[in-house]
């Protein structure tokens, strides 16, 4: 079930949160997310967070500010069975264009967007990570 976040959800995504950028960005030092979690647990809060509630626990959550998703993660466990792809269509009827940034290297989701009819529209130097990220965007057809 996709439901919006409630306070007592934030430690759940958090989890989440941490372990799937350790996952997903194998080439960025795990000490970066580390130093980071505090931060985003804060403006989480701010964010508007829809989460997937399955046999009541969070198996995934995506953070959309002004119709930019500033992620989408899903449990280690529950990945490749839709989640990600219900949360970005729960954003894509709520939002008529939508963007984001993707690592280059995070080829896994840059595959996933584009198959979700997302398209690169630039790419960026990310001095903190010293990665090269995309932006990518997609519109409504209707």
């Amino acid at each position: 079930m996709i439901r919006k976040l409630q306070s007592t959800d934030t430690e759940q995504v958090m989890q989440i949160w941490l372990n799937g950028n350790e996952d997903a960005h194998p080439f960025i030092p795990k000490e970066y997310w580390e130093s980071n979690f505090e931060m985003v647990k804060e403006q989480i809060l701010q964010t508007q967070v829809f989460v997937c509630e399955i046999s009541g626990k969070v198996q995934g959550f995506i953070g959309i500010v002004d119709g930019y998703i500033a992620g989408i993660f899903v449990d280690k466990n529950h990945r490749s069975l839709g989640i990600g792809k219900q949360l970005l269509d729960c954003a894509k009827s709520r939002y008529r264009a939508l963007s984001l940034g993707v690592y280059r290297k995070n080829h896994r989701a840059v595959a996933f967007y584009l198959r979700e009819g997302f398209s690169v529209l630039s790419e960026q130097f990310d001095e903190a990570t010293g990665e090269t990220e995309y932006t990518m965007v997609w519109k409504s057809v209707l």
